[in-house]
């Protein structure tokens, strides 16, 4: 009998999950992390992270630029007051310096672009409870390109709100620091009311003290074009991390959202619910949203959602919900998407109660956001965001209408 051959089958290592092929890297996780501009090619359509994103519409960010300084950046109370110094450090830094740079590095062409492109970082850590969110307010003044670098931090067993708001014109790259340390329960919640013909490509990096909780939010209700990317880990046991988002598409925007969650420590609980609406021709909206459990997270939960509402016709809704699990040992990882229609039933029983289409259709759409405006937890905030999306409601009308008329 001739000899027999031992076949040996590689066993991952959970200590080094990328030693073999068992345990290959996810393929979310292959895109290049670095400060390095040439590490990133020129974004296009056939790449995986670009394939619905038209860029064609913002070439100005893929290459460095000086930014014109022109945006304009306040930091309060929520009401207005000023900050107790105590409670919140507010302070100005130049850019790779004090905290800026520290969490991550950045994941594509745009966000290196504005590593490279901003010269200044400004610095929010909360050193104490506040018992009223912080309110940052960045006012585009102009459409020449900006670039702008925000590092939010927060001290161990801090409790606290920051609120990141953005309005009128600005063509802007943004980068995000979050960090937190450990026992810290923040929440940070980032407005988008962009005037239509606004550009702005944004990416957040998150890192997730041991037993902290993070509810990270993003309102996107304006803009010609707004790409925001999120990529999070924790940094610890016992991490807790929800991502929500509500975003309302008119004709001709593009309003894209990507989101990558990291289980890299034990018992870390994620959830990503994202809700969109989109009225007219051409109003296209993209969301991709990732989670990776890596060997090293036992009694990982996890689960992420998309939902969107088809207004109108002529809309598109893209929706890439990706799950990759490399630990067998969880409590639980799932995802759902769904792009739907407006539901003409639930409108018709409106109607037939006596309400008008017009009303109906407004109460609709509240109800399909309201729980997640009621799940952002700032009630300085609820009547603002809930009036912001009926104005956007009553916009689509408008148009929808006014294009009936023309083509008559």
């Amino acid at each position: 009998m001739a000899d027999r051959k031992e076949i040996n089958i590689p066993v991952a290592d959970p200590n080094d999950p990328y030693a073999v092929p068992a345990a290959m890297p996810s393929s979310a996780d292959t895109n290049p992390r670095s400060f390095d501009l040439a590490d990133f090619a020129a974004p296009t359509r056939k790449q995986e992270d670009w394939r619905f994103t038209p860029v064609e519409r913002i070439p100005e960010f893929f290459d460095p630029f000086t930014p014109s300084g022109a945006t304009r950046i306040s930091v309060s109370a929520i009401d207005g007051s000023p900050l107790d110094a105590d409670d919140v450090d507010v302070r100005e830094t130049t850019l790779g310096e004090d905290l800026s740079g520290t969490v991550g590095k950045p994941n594509d062409r745009v966000s290196a672009v504005e590593w490279n492109s901003a010269t200044r970082a400004w610095v929010v850590e909360l050193k104490r409870d506040t018992q009223r969110p912080v309110l940052v307010r960045v006012h585009g003044a102009g459409l020449d390109l900006d670039a702008l670098h925000f590092v939010i931090a927060a001290r161990d067993g801090v409790h606290g709100d920051i609120v990141i708001e953005h309005d009128g014109d600005a063509r802007l790259a943004e980068g995000v620091e979050i960090v937190t340390g450990r026992d810290a329960h923040i929440s940070t919640t980032f407005i988008q009311e962009w005037g239509p013909v606004s550009k702005h490509v944004a990416n957040h990096r998150i890192h997730l003290g041991a037993e902290s909780s993070l509810r990270h939010s993003v309102v996107t209700l304006g803009g010609a074009f707004v790409r925001i990317r999120i990529d999070q880990d924790f940094g610890g046991a016992h991490g807790d991390v929800n991502m929500l988002g509500i975003y309302f598409v008119d004709p001709g925007e593009h309003i894209e959202h990507r989101t990558m969650v990291v289980h890299n420590h034990p018992e870390c609980k994620s959830r990503v619910v994202y809700k969109g609406a989109l009225s007219g021709k051409d109003a296209h909206s993209t969301w991709v949203g990732n989670a990776l459990i890596e060997p090293t997270a036992p009694g990982t939960d996890s689960y992420e959602l998309n939902r969107n509402l088809v207004l109108t016709p002529g809309a598109v809704a893209d929706s890439e919900p990706n799950l990759e699990i490399e630990n067998g040992n969880i409590i639980g990882a799932g995802h759902a998407s769904s792009v739907g229609r407006f539901d003409d039933e639930e409108l018709f029983y409106l109607q037939s109660r006596g309400i008008p289409e017009p009303q109906a259709r407004k109460l609709v759409v509240r109800g399909f956001f309201g729980e997640l405006v009621e799940e952002i937890g700032i009630d300085e905030l609820a009547d603002h965001l809930m009036n912001a999306i009926d104005r956007r409601l009553a916009r689509g009308e408008d148009e929808a209408m006014q294009t009936v008329l023309e083509e008559k």
